[in-house]
């Protein structure tokens, strides 16, 4: 079995040196400083759980790799509509492409069977950009739950979590789903194949639909979101109507709101994947995380009036991102709230 990671970032890179020690050849595709690392001194993970050293070969092309049986991409979802040039060298007849993304993934409502079967949500997939690179038969989702991040270039930090959730989007357990959860497995990860694998995405995305967005907007970190009054309410208000939105579309996610925030609590001082993105001035993976619940919302006549709000002033501050303190100082303000002023240069629970 060969299997290729696109996006060899913290998670990508944590999951190709796993993959790697239990005896699957694994290809990186990275870049600059990191590629250059991972090529002299391999990828160097540092784990609660104990380190190692996982030498694999990394590229920054794919056509040197050539065709695989697995794609693990690593990217982050609003890189995907413009991966073609990248994963298609990495493609044969059978190549399936697992989409490690938070939120709702451009699959959706493929093989669902009900009155939204076949559905296309523009918030994911705009004029079907994202099928076009990526078509539904070779999709198999993917939930993390999993904590890293990069030290360094070459240097993975594992925080917390092993557990990658896989399955079909037809739903079922197909061979090639657990072909690839036995070779996680392998290299000491968790990797249950489920049977529906969509109530594990909304049961992450309660989360991060709820925390990613307030934090980037408030600049706080769960423990802060989580013990203030006022942000702890919204956050309540804001995972209640998700689940509505949830149960809409068909799924029954068997989780607790409680235990989601008192978990979430309980990570402490750290700072959500939208946060970390803002502060490094990177784009927001706002499109998956929280306007696709909010097509979902209109898409099965859901009120979601919390989400809606939030959804519009974080809209607005992804707006933001990229621009230079010069251009935010002359931004068209027309119809608008005046400019937030200059964005900090700067893993989801």
């Amino acid at each position: 079995m060969r299997v290729a990671v696109l996006g060899a970032g913290a998670i990508g890179a944590y999951v190709g040196a796993a993959l790697h020690r239990g005896g699957t050849e694994v290809h990186l595709v990275a870049r600059g400083a990191h590629l250059d690392a991972i090529r002299t001194n391999g990828v160097q993970v540092h784990s609660p759980r104990g380190d190692w050293l996982a030498r694999t070969p990394a590229t920054d092309d794919p056509a040197e790799i050539g065709p695989v049986d697995f794609v693990f991409l690593g990217l982050k979802a609003n890189s995907y509509a413009s991966c073609g040039p990248l994963l298609e060298p990495l493609l044969h007849e059978k190549t399936a492409v697992i989409a490690a993304q938070n939120g709702i993934p451009w699959w959706y409502f493929h093989g669902l069977s009900g009155p939204y079967e076949g559905h296309r949500i523009e918030s994911v997939d705009p004029g079907g950009a994202v099928t076009r690179v990526i078509p539904l038969e070779r999709a198999i989702g993917c939930v993390v739950y999993c904590s890293t991040e990069l030290e360094g270039p070459g240097v993975v930090r594992h925080l917390e979590g092993t557990r990658f959730s896989i399955g079909e989007p037809v739903g079922g357990q197909s061979e090639r789903c657990r072909e690839f959860s036995q070779a996680m497995v392998a290299g000491g990860l968790k990797c249950p194949v489920e049977n529906d694998v969509r109530n594990d995405i909304w049961i992450k995305l309660l989360g991060n639909a709820a925390f990613n967005p307030i934090s980037a907007l408030a600049r706080a970190t769960m423990v802060e979101i989580a013990q203030h009054q006022g942000t702890r309410a919204m956050i309540r208000l804001m995972m209640e109507e998700t689940l509505e939105i949830a149960r809409a579309v068909g799924s029954s996610p068997d989780i607790s709101v409680d235990k989601r925030i008192d978990g979430a609590e309980r990570v402490g001082e750290h700072k959500t994947s939208m946060l970390q993105d803002l502060e490094k001035d990177k784009p927001l993976e706002l499109d998956v995380i929280l306007a696709a619940v909010v097509e979902l919302a209109d898409l099965t006549g859901t009120p979601a009036p919390t989400l809606r709000a939030v959804h519009a002033v974080a809209d607005l501050l992804s707006s933001k991102v990229g621009m230079s303190t010069e251009k935010l100082a002359h931004a068209p303000t027309s119809g608008r709230a005046k400019p937030l002023g200059s964005v900090p240069a700067g893993s989801t629970p």
